[in-house]
């Protein structure tokens, strides 16, 4: 298992952040688009290492077009000499047209047609051959020589595309190289519909496992001291409440038989009751999304329910001090 840290330092903690990261032996460093953007860490962590990849955990790939994401996974795979990964998500439909002003409709069908779209002009710049591009979302036709890069010598960068629901799932095991699974995934959901998704995506396209990579990040809920672990479990418990608000991940509840919960995390949330919410979760329902216990457990029981089902993570946790941290994480990675 391949084990991926966080730089979510900003960009003023970039460099310093990917440079601990590679000398503690992490495979991959992971941006998020949340409050910043996502790629200028990135670019700041090329610099400074040397073998680490680089990766966006998300991307949000609607707020931009095919040729956008195109031009910045050339760049940043050319200038990290084969480094970057892409990872894309869709985002949900509020966000998409009341944030970015973008259209929605069909994203599983947008999603595949966007990413296919990418690697039809990636192939254009790598090949010299001709673009020419029609689908029902996205046409690129036209590109020029003053246009396409000539620093093309480490090809175009891998796609992971996040997931949740079968049909997403499903386009990530046809169109791009791995899935990254949401947090708010647990064992169960992972074995009964993740997993089998991916599989019927890999058919679909005639490829194999062994081509693709699953990437499940986890919670863990964990503390060196009461007080630690308190904090961690509140905190936990309140993110976990924030996505089950979210109507398009109910099918993760569902099975597990807690469908009516769903329901009732999004009225709280469109009142901005966001405490009450995560008081909401109790420790049944907090076992199955996390990983809790003491530290020096942490590790077994991640690799217990998780080992032999996803090929690499990105995990952190909460400890007293930065030397306890490196020693969980050096076992974790070993």
């Amino acid at each position: 298992m391949r084990v991926d840290g966080g730089l979510m330092a900003g960009l003023d903690g970039a460099p310093d952040r990917a440079r601990r990261l590679e000398a503690l032996g992490y495979y991959g460093v992971v941006t998020a688009e949340t409050s910043h953007d996502p790629f200028f860490p990135l670019l700041l962590a090329a610099k400074e290492t040397e073998q680490i990849e680089l990766v966006t955990s998300i991307a949000v790939a609607f707020s931009r077009t095919p040729m956008n994401l195109a031009n910045i996974g050339h760049d940043l795979n050319s200038y990290s000499k084969g480094r970057f990964v892409l990872g894309l998500g869709s985002q949900i439909r509020p966000h998409i047209t009341k944030r970015f002003s973008m259209p929605w409709s069909k994203p599983a069908a947008r999603m595949r047609e966007f990413i296919t779209a990418m690697r039809a002009i990636w192939n254009c710049w790598h090949t010299g051959d001709s673009l020419h591009f029609e689908g029902d979302f996205y046409t690129h036709s036209l590109m020029t020589p003053m246009f396409t890069p000539e620093d093309v010598q480490y090809g175009a960068p891998k796609v992971f595309l996040a997931a949740v629901g079968p049909l997403m799932t499903e386009v990530a095991g046809e169109v791009a190289d791995g899935v990254i699974i949401h947090a708010f995934t647990t064992e169960k959901y992972l074995r009964e519909v993740t997993l089998p998704a991916v599989e019927k995506g890999l058919a679909r396209a005639g490829r194999s496992r062994q081509d693709f990579e699953v990437s499940y990040p986890g919670f863990v809920v964990s503390g060196s001291t009461e007080e630690q672990f308190k904090a961690s479990k509140a905190a936990v418990c309140k993110q976990i409440a924030f996505y089950g608000s979210t109507p398009a991940y109910a099918p993760v509840l569902g099975v597990h038989g807690w469908g009516d919960l769903q329901p009732e995390l999004n009225r709280l949330s469109k009142q901005g009751r966001w405490d009450e919410m995560g008081g909401l979760i109790t420790d049944e329902i907090l076992a199955e999304f996390a990983v809790v216990g003491e530290p020096e457990q942490a590790v077994d029981q991640f690799k217990s329910r998780f080992g032999s089902l996803v090929d690499r993570t990105m995990a952190s946790f909460p400890s007293k001090d930065e030397q306890q941290e490196s020693a969980l994480l050096a076992r974790l990675i070993a």
